[in-house]
């Protein structure tokens, strides 16, 4: 897998450990996942910071197929797709071999906006993958996907907050030189602060509550 998410100025958000409840999958659960893709990756995760300090370089929506199976629909390299759930977990694994992903469940005020959230992610499925990581150039990119299919359910009110990129180092203002050959590349300017988002940041967000890991995510305080 290749590039998955993009790196955004956030503030790093730290609560309480997941609940302890019995965990069962429920459409509309965020799957945010440390995968293990490379500089690239390594790259996001350098200057953005997720729930209690996770590494999160992907993000993808539970749904379920036409079969009842859930699926994860999420935006990869190839575009917008429905993955198995297992073949979604088996992609990265922390040290005792368990997948590094946790769950986050949208809070009551917003579960009614899940239908029509995941109505909208199935639709866009088949639409490329947002190399240049702008908003409303019908393309997606993971994060992106999150924002929008919940912007269309909530009638174009935002429930995930866009914040300033960057794709500088930390406390510089000197442009990775991993982004300035990704974007070269592309033949296009680095999107130094335009606005964006990305899984950690997402992860953050108070319309959410972390409810379970599979696994320890990297950079995750327990």
């Amino acid at each position: 897998m290749s590039l998955l998410a993009i790196g955004i100025v956030t503030v790093g958000c730290s609560r309480n450990n997941p609940e302890k409840i019995r965990f069962t999958i429920t459409e509309g659960d965020l799957f945010f996942q440390d995968v293990d893709c490379g500089q690239l990756c390594d790259a996001i995760e350098k200057v953005t910071t997720g729930f209690n300090g996770a590494n999160l370089s992907h993000v993808g929506i539970a749904a379920k197929n036409n079969d009842g199976n859930f699926i994860i629909i999420e935006a990869v390299s190839d575009g917008v797709q429905a993955t198995p759930l297992q073949t979604f977990l088996n992609r990265s694994f922390d040290a005792n071999g368990q997948p590094k992903v946790i769950i986050g469940r949208l809070k009551p005020q917003h579960r009614h906006l899940i239908p029509a959230a995941i109505k909208e992610a199935i639709a866009l499925q088949g639409k490329p993958y947002d190399k240049v990581f702008a908003i409303d150039n019908d393309r997606y990119y993971c994060s992106e996907l999150i924002y929008e299919i919940f912007l269309q359910a909530n009638d174009n009110k935002p429930v995930f907050k866009l914040q300033p990129m960057t794709f500088a180092e930390p406390d510089t203002e000197e442009i990775m030189l991993v982004w300035k050959e990704y974007f070269a590349e592309l033949d296009v300017p680095v999107p130094q602060g335009q606005l964006g988002i990305n899984p950690g940041g997402i992860s953050c967000s108070p319309a959410l509550t972390i409810i379970h890991t599979y696994g320890i995510p990297d950079g995750f305080n327990q």
